[in-house]
C-alpha cells in the first residue's frame, strides 16, 4: 500500500497551431453554433497559459501536455488522397474538405479525454494506471489516441511507478471517452479512492429505453468496465452510474459538463444522471460520512443554461487554507443565474468557499471549459520524482511557452485556411521546437 501522500496534479493541454472552428462535433452544442468562425490560434494558446500560471502562482501543482502533429496526414493517406504534402493538401481541401477540416482538428487539447487515470492507492499493483481513450465515436478525436499513448508513456516512463495500457478496441461497443466520464472521490485520511464511471448507454443490453433521442450516447458501460478491469480496481471501491440521457440531448456529451467531484464532494445538476438518489446514497456508503453533494435544482438554474456556460465544466481544487475553489469559465458570470448561485454557493458555510473566473473563450466556442482542458493525476512525491521530463509549469517554464507561442502561432484561422502548406510547416517547426523545450522523445510521426 501505498504510504506517502498523494497531491492532484492538473495536466493541461496546449490548443495547438491549427485551432479552428469546423463544427464537427456532433451533440457539442457550441462547436454546432460557432461552426465557421474566424479562430485565434494564439490566443486559444496563451488562454490556456494564463490560467494556468494564476493556479501554479497559487500553488496548485499544474504541468503541461502538447499539441499533436495536425493535420494528419498519414489519416489523408490512409482514405486515399496521394502525392507530396502539398499535393494531398489541396486534393483534401478540393475534393473533401470535411476531412481535411477532422485531420486537422486541435481537439487533443481537451485533454480530460485522453485517457483515464487511476491513482496508486486504488490500483492492485500499487502504480499509477493510464488508459488512453479511444474516442471513437467521432473521426476527428479518434485520431489521438496514438499520439497520446506515445506522448503518456514518454513522461510516465517509470515502469515502478507507472502503467500506460493500450487503448480498449477501437469498436462503438467499447466508445471510450476518457477522464470525462470519470472523477475519483476519496475521504481525507484514506490512501484509497472510489472511482465512479459514467457511461451513456450499455452495448449489450436488450432494453434501449433509456438512451438518449436526439444524440448518441459516446461512452458505453462496457468501456468503463474495461478500464475499471485494467486499472485493476476493487469492485468493492467502484461505481457505474449511467447519465441521464435527457442531458446528452440537451448537449451534455460528456459528464464533466454536468457533474464534477473533488474529494469527497460531488458539484452535479439534479438531472446528471439516472437514478440519482440511488446513486448518491451509494457514494455516501463507500465514502463515507465526509461525502457531501450540491445538488443544483432545475429551477435554480436550467439545463439549457449550466450546458451554454459550462457551470459543471470546472475545476474543483483543495485550497491549501481549507475549502475548494470552483475554477470556473467566464460565462459564468455573464449569466445572472449562474453568476447568482456562485455567490450563494460561496457565502455559507459550504464546502466551496471560492470562485475564480477565466477567459478560454477561444476554446469555449469550440464546447471546452476548464475541465476540458486539463487531465488530473493523484501523485505522491515519490511518483513526482520519477517524471524526468520538464513539463512542470513554472515562471521560466510559462515565459518560454508564451514566447513560443507567439513565435509560432497564427492570430487567425478560418477553415479554409488549413489547406495552406505553409500552416504545416509552421506547425511542425513548433512542435519540434516544443518537444525539445518539454524534454520529449519524438512522439510526433514527422519526427521519425
Amino acid at each position: 500500500m501505498i504510504s506517502e501522500t498523494p497531491a492532484e496534479v492538473n495536466f493541461d493541454g496546449l490548443p495547438g497551431p491549427t485551432h479552428n472552428y469546423s463544427g464537427l462535433a456532433t451533440g457539442n452544442l457550441a462547436a454546432e453554433r460557432n461552426k465557421s468562425l474566424v479562430a485565434n490560434p494564439r490566443r486559444a494558446a496563451l488562454q490556456g497559459l494564463a490560467k494556468m500560471k494564476a493556479l501554479a502562482d497559487r500553488g496548485f501543482l499544474q504541468a503541461v501536455l502538447p499539441p499533436h502533429e495536425r493535420p494528419d496526414l498519414a489519416a489523408l493517406r490512409a482514405l486515399g488522397f496521394a502525392g507530396n504534402d502539398n499535393a494531398l493538401l489541396a486534393a483534401a481541401a478540393r475534393d473533401a474538405p470535411q476531412l481535411l477540416a477532422a485531420c486537422s482538428s486541435a481537439s487533443p487539447m481537451w485533454v480530460a479525454n485522453a485517457a483515464t487515470v487511476s491513482p496508486s492507492g486504488d490500483t492492485a499493483d500499487g502504480r499509477v494506471h493510464f488508459t488512453p481513450a479511444n474516442l471513437v465515436a467521432h473521426f476527428h478525436r479518434s485520431l489521438e489516441t496514438a499520439t497520446t499513448t506515445r506522448v503518456l508513456r514518454a513522461i510516465f516512463a517509470d515502469e515502478n511507478h507507472f502503467a500506460v495500457h493500450d487503448a480498449l478496441p477501437a469498436a462503438p461497443q467499447f466508445g471510450d471517452e476518457g477522464a470525462a466520464n470519470h472523477t475519483r472521490f476519496v475521504a481525507e485520511g484514506r490512501p484509497d479512492g472510489v472511482e465512479l464511471f459514467v457511461y451513456g448507454r450499455s452495448a449489450f443490453a436488450a432494453d434501449a429505453g433509456t438512451a438518449p433521442r436526439r444524440f448518441v450516447a459516446r461512452q458505453t458501460r462496457e468501456a468503463s468496465e474495461g478500464v475499471a478491469r485494467l486499472h485493476g480496481l476493487s469492485p468493492k471501491r467502484t461505481l457505474f452510474a449511467q447519465q441521464n440521457p435527457d442531458a446528452i440531448d440537451a448537449g451534455v456529451f460528456h459528464n464533466d459538463v454536468i457533474a464534477i467531484g473533488s474529494g469527497a464532494v460531488l458539484f452535479c445538476h439534479e438531472r446528471a444522471f439516472v437514478g440519482q438518489d440511488a446513486l448518491l446514497a451509494a457514494l455516501r456508503e463507500r465514502i463515507g460520512a465526509a461525502f457531501e453533494a450540491i445538488v443544483v435544482s432545475e429551477r435554480e438554474v436550467s439545463l439549457e443554461r449550466a450546458v451554454s456556460t459550462y457551470l459543471f465544466n470546472s475545476q474543483l481544487l483543495a485550497r491549501p487554507d481549507g475549502g475548494l475553489l470552483l475554477v470556473a469559465p467566464a460565462e459564468c458570470r455573464d449569466e445572472a443565474t449562474v453568476s447568482a448561485l456562485l455567490d450563494r454557493l460561496t457565502a455559507g458555510e459550504g464546502p466551496i468557499r471560492e470562485v475564480q473566473t477565466f477567459d478560454l473563450r477561444q476554446s469555449m466556442q469550440n464546447g471546452g471549459g476548464p475541465a476540458c482542458l486539463r487531465l488530473r493525476v493523484a501523485l505522491t512525491p515519490e511518483e513526482r520524482a520519477a517524471i524526468v521530463s520538464p513539463i512542470w509549469l513554472d515562471g521560466a517554464l510559462f515565459d518560454a511557452l508564451t514566447a513560443w507561442v507567439e513565435r509560432h502561432y497564427r492570430d487567425r484561422l478560418m477553415p479554409a485556411d488549413l489547406a495552406d502548406p505553409a500552416l504545416l510547416s509552421e506547425s511542425r517547426r513548433a512542435l519540434d521546437e516544443l518537444s525539445r523545450l518539454l524534454g520529449l522523445p519524438n512522439v510526433y510521426p514527422f519526427q521519425r
